[in-house]
């Protein structure tokens, strides 16, 4: 199966891109959702994070209070590693569950911490979706309401975008309109289901 890996920095429009490859009938699957899935009660992941860090990481619902977890480990790098330890193999196993039920000429995954995690054998395209750094902190502020300085820390929270634009085999300038965007992942598509075929 031919795999494009999406990326990008926090708020640079990984959904929407993702939703207008699903327009063009290629299955999208999205780690960021099969995260939260893995967390549900009775799942096996939410009980060992809640052995790991205790269960004030809990909601009175018996969910993932993901702000207090967040909290827990924003500035407290040892304790995400551990987190990533408990979560990333769990999703990792259910992305490849999905995958193989997926089908299609070809597949987005969606892979926010793909660069992070370093390149991997399952992925053959790295598609890094990009804005300024800038567009990045206003577009968190607006849309999950947070300070400044908590947007800022979310960035650097993550790879660079140096980082994310080395590691791209294709990129996706996201900051112009809806019709320019619609106009590259057209172009990317044609390009993956040639890729997919040879």
């Amino acid at each position: 199966m031919f795999r494009v890996g999406l990326t990008g920095g926090i708020a640079s429009g990984k959904t929407a891109v993702a939703n207008l490859f699903a327009t063009h009938g290629v299955p999208v699957i999205d780690t960021d959702i099969i995260a939260r899935e893995v967390v549900e009660p009775g799942q096996p992941a939410l009980a060992t994070v809640v052995d790991a860090f205790g269960t004030g990481v809990l909601a009175a619902d018996g969910r993932l209070d993901r702000p207090r977890l967040r909290e827990r480990i924003f500035g407290d790098a040892e304790a995400r590693r551990r987190l990533e330890a408990i979560l990333h193999p769990a999703i990792r196993a259910e992305m490849e569950r999905q995958s193989r039920a997926a089908g299609g000429p070809y597949q987005v995954l969606v892979i926010p911490l793909l660069v992070e995690g370093g390149r991997q054998n399952h992925i053959n395209r790295v598609l890094v979706v990009d804005v300024p750094e800038a567009t990045q902190i206003e577009r968190l502020v607006r849309r999950d309401g947070v300070s400044r300085d908590q947007a800022e820390a979310a960035l650097r929270a993550q790879a660079s975008r140096d980082a994310r634009l080395a590691f791209a085999d294709d990129v996706i300038e996201n900051a112009g309109d809806l019709a320019a965007l619609e106009k590259r992942v057209a172009k990317l598509h044609g390009d993956y289901l040639r890729r997919a075929g040879a």
